[in-house]
């Protein structure tokens, strides 16, 4: 049986952790499948998380863990392409849908041009919040490693939004 404060604990998380699902996956859809993913494997296994833990950084361990997974199962698949997708049609790849795409218009599409590792770091520490030694235990590296990923995001960051119209 699931505590009552572990359930209110987790639904108080939801805005957190769906923010946090759709920069991982780069996808509004896939994020929130994620997100989802992620409270079902939580709840079944709410009696290991220890009441007194951080239950955030405990949800983005099993987020980040569930992602890589899904990711590496998509690189083995390849990609996938909805037949109405404007890049399906190899005659449609100089229409100017495409190219809107590809501008640094807004900090989502920054962030989804970052490299994994440091996404992952400007999210947790910048977005969510976390302590550098709660995003380091989340993603299980040193805090050094975690502190220079954070430092490549941010400067990656903002070059690409300085070149940004």
């Amino acid at each position: 049986m699931i505590p009552a404060q572990f359930g209110d604990k987790l639904v108080a998380l939801l805005p957190q952790m769906r923010r946090f699902a759709r920069g991982l996956a780069r996808d509004a859809t896939d994020g929130d499948d994620l997100c989802q993913a992620t409270i079902e494997r939580a709840l079944k296994s709410a009696d290991q998380w220890q009441d007194g833990t951080r239950l955030d950084a405990w949800m983005y361990r099993i987020m980040r863990n569930l992602w890589i997974d899904e990711h590496r199962a998509r690189a083995r698949r390849g990609p996938v392409l909805p037949p109405d997708d404007p890049t399906f049609d190899g005659a449609h790849r100089g229409d100017a849908q495409i190219e809107a795409r590809l501008e640094l218009g807004n900090i989502d599409r920054a962030l989804a041009l970052l490299p994994d590792e440091q996404r992952e770091a400007v999210l947790l520490v910048l977005v969510e919040g976390l302590a550098y030694k709660e995003a380091a235990e989340v993603i299980g590296c040193p805090m050094g490693t975690l502190t220079s990923r954070l430092g490549r995001g941010r400067e990656a960051l903002l070059r690409m939004i300085g070149e940004a119209p």
